[in-house]
């Protein structure tokens, strides 16, 4: 036995241990062989390994096997309540055979800190009770946070009063005996009325009703564990007869002892009930255990998600009442620049691994006319040229006709004013030519918007005039080809500005209107204090509500598409955000997905900067690429939606659940937007993780298996993985490789039966995303 400050280490090996009212908080951890521990409402098996925890107040007794090995660690009640101030009115439901889903890696660490704390103990190494204390204080961070439930009454009793230990002491012993608050006065050679008043005061419980409660939950263990008859039960656990333990039993749990038995009965158990044998274990000293320990130590390597800054919440769903609405997911509009850019092998294999992943169907392109990709005519004296101005261009558009996808083509009121009749001649033979060489259909998929940014000194009748001409030419050629507006629009004015009105005239053509919408945009990046960026976090779902609501004010309601658009992330290169974003990609595009026709990205960070090398900061679009072909979380975020499928029947803020063909799948986020400033502040960012509680009632009861896909900041965020390896002396093929590859959401597979209800407990950093397939299985 050790003692290290109110904490008690001891290894043994349990013959028996005769009941015994636990005081303070018991850890016990089978080391090797097995023990049948018996409290007053159930039976526990542990094998090698596993770890039970015993509550204050708790009734319990041990059976073990010969040769066990059981470490056992005690934290008294005066330590837990010095350093923990709701000791008293809470309890700890842990053991490690019946845990949630979620809690495993709870558990593992658990045992690991008290496979340390026994090492520790043998080694006396220098500063060893610290170490001890240190482990101890972690497993208890660990238990409060993680597996803290609400203590029952009795739990909460103060049992520091000797008198008041022994009389509950007895009642626990003698239960099953006629006891009466006459009978134990005398025992304890107090008054009856004295007993009672003081008996209620001290426990905050009537004596009867103490005395029924005790009773009641020997006989549930009874019901559960054994097949005697319920006439034997009620006699054996101090009721007078089967009529009267019937009735105490339904006010108590809503049901008959027969139904109870029948809806909740176990497997039935050695039953470990003597009462008055002699305790029959010894201290172990031995430092050959370790070598048993390090079948715990050497396990895999768990994280500690004991940090008392989560964040904890309940959520509970209930399939029976679906909400039966479909899956709606806009198109993908993925911008490359020019349309040479097509040309490149690298532009194409992640236009390839975007339409695989993420179902694209547009290519986003600029300078179409003025471009590179029309080569300028050469003069020829041939009949018939061997060249054609065109020559790139076909090589573009073959590849993405050949894979099924369109163009979407921004044409800025600039590039047209450079030259405007050479402009609108060069457009019209471009068209001509597609028509011969393409199928009609092919171009009719196409879609031109007309862009003019928000600050403009261009008087609206002459845009106005530039839009209409072009409007013009393209109708006269495709006449099914989608011609549309970008629309500028103040979130805080809900309105255009003077030089773009004319868009909203009766008398002015579109097939559709563009917008942005970027979170940047309202937010004054000189504060510091984080609520203002909280404010933020529906800015481009509320955006595309009112510019909705402006457009069919002016009766012009038209398909919309969102061009460009930007979570949170900063206003220059130096206040940048770096934090995970990928929660907040996925709900803002989930949010809106029954509003907006397509969804613009970038293809990637070259890309993206080639175009805004003049503006200074990237800020009006999200890449789904970085350098060198690695994914960023927009990209996997995409892929989570894409993967979504079926009904939803449930949906929340941070959450939403469908029903499919296979099973069931649900999505948990943690969605926070913070100041960018805060965005390497690790602890700042660690108040914002969030443990969720799930549980998922009315399930198709059977066997299912569930596919657990966990997308954060260390499972798909490049930027973590390029930081970790990154060099001042630059990274080679092999490096850049390796970050690729190991830059993906995890994957974890495991079996669940199911019978109606699934509890288990996931644990989600800043903007995470926790995916679950619930499949099925077939038997």
């Amino acid at each position: 036995m050790a003692e290290v400050n109110e904490i008690s280490i001891n290894l043994q090996e349990i013959k028996s241990l005769s009941p015994r009212l636990n005081q303070g908080l018991q850890f016990i951890m089978v080391i090797s062989g097995k023990l049948t521990v018996e409290t007053n409402s159930r039976y526990y098996a542990l094998e090698e390994k596993d770890l039970l925890v015993i509550n204050r107040n708790q009734l319990y007794q041990i059976k073990g096997t010969k040769n066990n090995r059981v470490l056992i660690v005690t934290v008294t009640d005066q330590y837990m309540s010095q350093h923990y101030d709701a000791y008293s009115s809470n309890r700890f439901e842990c053991f490690s055979k019946e845990v949630d889903m979620g809690r495993e890696k709870h558990v593992k660490r658990i045992q690991k800190l008290l496979a340390e704390t026994l090492i520790s103990y043998y080694r006396k190494d220098e500063g060893y009770k610290i170490a001890i204390q240190s482990y101890i204080n972690n497993i208890l961070l660990i238990l409060i946070r993680r597996f803290k439930q609400k203590a029952s009454s009795f739990e909460k009793i103060n049992m520091n009063d000797y008198r008041l230990t022994e009389i509950i002491n007895f009642m626990k012993e003698n239960y099953n005996q006629p006891i009466s608050l006459k009978s134990i006065a005398e025992k304890f050679y107090l008054s009856t009325g004295y007993l009672s008043r003081y008996f209620k005061e001290m426990t905050n419980i009537g004596f009867y009703q103490f005395l029924t409660t005790i009773r009641l939950e020997h006989a549930v263990k009874d019901l559960l564990y054994t097949s005697k008859p319920i006439g034997q039960i009620a006699m054996n656990n101090g009721f007078p007869n089967p009529k009267s333990f019937t009735k105490v039993f339904k006010e108590n749990y809503q049901e008959t002892p027969k139904t109870y038995r029948e809806n909740h009965q176990k497997n039935q158990t050695d039953i470990v009930k003597i009462y008055h044998y002699t305790d029959s274990s010894q201290t172990i000293q031995s430092r050959d255990i370790i070598r048993k320990l390090r079948t715990i130590l050497d396990g895999d390597t768990v994280e500690p998600y004991n940090s008392s800054e989560w964040r904890s919440e309940e959520l509970s769903i209930d399939v029976s009442q679906p909400i039966e609405q479909k899956i709606v997911r806009p198109k993908h509009n993925l911008s490359v620049g020019e349309l040479r850019e097509v040309l490149k092998e690298g532009v194409r294999s992640q236009l390839l691994m975007a339409k695989k992943d993420l179902g694209l169907t547009y290519v986003g392109v600029r300078r179409l006319i003025h471009g590179s990709a029309i080569i300028p005519p050469v003069e020829t004296d041939e009949i018939i040229a061997t060249t054609s101005p065109y020559y790139n261009v076909d090589f573009a558009l073959n590849f993405l006709h050949s894979h099924g996808l369109s163009l979407f083509v921004r044409v800025d009121y600039q590039e047209i004013t450079e030259d405007e009749e050479h402009y609108f001649r060069e457009l019209d033979l471009f068209l001509k030519h597609c028509l011969n060489v393409y199928e009609r259909s092919f171009i009719e998929s196409w879609y031109f918007l007309f862009y003019k940014p928000y600050l403009t000194a261009v008087g609206k009748s002459e845009m106005q005039r530039i839009y209409q001409r072009l409007y013009r030419v393209l109708k006269n050629r495709v006449p099914s080809v989608h011609v549309g507006l970008f629309l500028p629009f103040s979130f805080k004015e809900e309105r255009t500005n003077k030089h773009h009105q004319w868009m909203l005239d009766s008398n002015v053509p579109a097939d559709f209107i563009g917008y942005e919408a970027n979170q940047n945009e309202v937010i004054d990046f000189e504060e510091l204090g984080d609520e203002r960026f909280a404010l933020a976090g529906n800015y481009i779902k509320e955006k595309t509500i009112r510019l909705k609501a402006y457009l069919r004010k002016h009766h012009k309601e038209k398909p919309i598409h969102l061009v460009s658009w930007n979570t949170l992330s900063g206003n220059t290169r130096y206040t940048n955000g770096t934090f995970f974003r990928g929660a907040l990609v996925f709900k803002n595009v989930l949010e809106i997905a029954r509003e907006v026709s397509t969804i613009g990205f970038w293809i990637n960070t070259e890309q993206h900067e080639k175009n805004g090398k003049n503006r200074g900061i990237r800020l009006e679009g999200m890449e789904l690429y970085h350098y060198f072909s690695g994914k960023r979380p927009a990209y996997f975020a995409m892929q989570f939606l894409k993967h979504l499928t079926g009904n939803i029947i449930a949906i929340g803020e941070e959450y939403i659940m469908t029903r499919n063909e296979w099973g069931y799948q649900l999505v948990l986020m943690n969605c926070n937007n913070v100041n960018p400033y805060y965005s390497t502040e690790e602890t700042f960012l660690k108040k914002l993780n969030k443990a969720i509680h799930v549980t998922i009632s009315n399930l198709d009861p059977g066997e299912y298996q569930v596919r657990k896909r966990v997308f954060d900041q260390d499972h798909g965020a490049l930027y973590k993985k390029w930081w970790d390896l990154n060099s001042k002396h630059g990274m080679d093929e092999e490096a850049i490789e390796y970050i690729i590859q190991t830059s993906q959401p995890s994957l974890e597979l495991f079996d669940e039966t199911f019978d109606k209800e699934w509890s288990f407990y996931s644990y989600l950093t800043l903007n995470a995303i926790h995916f679950f397939d619930i499949r099925k299985a077939i038997t």
